[in-house]
This record gives C-alpha cells, structure tokens and sequence, in this order.
C-alpha cells in the first residue's frame, strides 16, 4: 500500500479512526531533508501493511500542521489508537522510523 496524502477531509477516517499505527509525514516540496525521508516513507508504506503511512504537505494543510504544532519539518508523528505516541523532528534512517512505531 502506497502513503496516503493527508488532508483536513480525511484525516478523521484515514488517520483518527484507523485500526493500525499511522506515521504521519509533515513535509513541503522545498525542503530538502523532507526529499530525503519521502522515499524511505513511501518504502515503509510499501513494504508494511500493518502500518499507515500519511503524507502532509504543511504548505497546503497549514491548519494541521498548526494541530500538530510543527515548527520545523519533516517532522514524524507516531499515531496509535488516535493518540500521537511518538514524535521525532529532521530527517531520519528507515531504520530509526521503523523503531518509532514497534
């Protein structure tokens, strides 16, 4: 399964009442770290069924980002049962992304 883009009309069904871990992905075009971690999101959402990953684009959903209170990207949050349960900030290994949600 491919990363879903996230946005204000789907947030609620594809990521508050998903039944599996969401890692959501706040990132913009222009950032670079951000074009570092969009592959390694987008392998992670192919080769794991069992995870959710979403795609923000803060430039166009500045009232999520707001939600979440992103103030640098990519920033990373781990969802659970609606619950943020883990959260990280800059450009990370797949490794390290993966360990955010087990």
């Amino acid at each position: 399964m491919s990363a879903v883009k996230i946005d204000l009309n789907n947030f609620k069904t594809e990521v508050m009442e998903c039944d599996k871990p969401v890692i959501l992905d706040f990132w913009a075009p222009w950032c670079g770290p951000c074009r570092m971690v969009g592959p390694i999101m987008d392998e992670i959402a192919d080769e794991n069924p069992d995870i959710k990953v979403g795609k923000i684009n803060v430039d166009e959903e500045q009232e999520l980002a707001q939600k979440f209170g992103v103030m640098s990207i990519p920033s990373l949050f781990v969802i659970k049962g609606g619950k943020v349960v883990e959260q990280s900030v800059g450009a990370k290994p797949k490794s390290q992304i993966l360990a955010m949600v087990k």
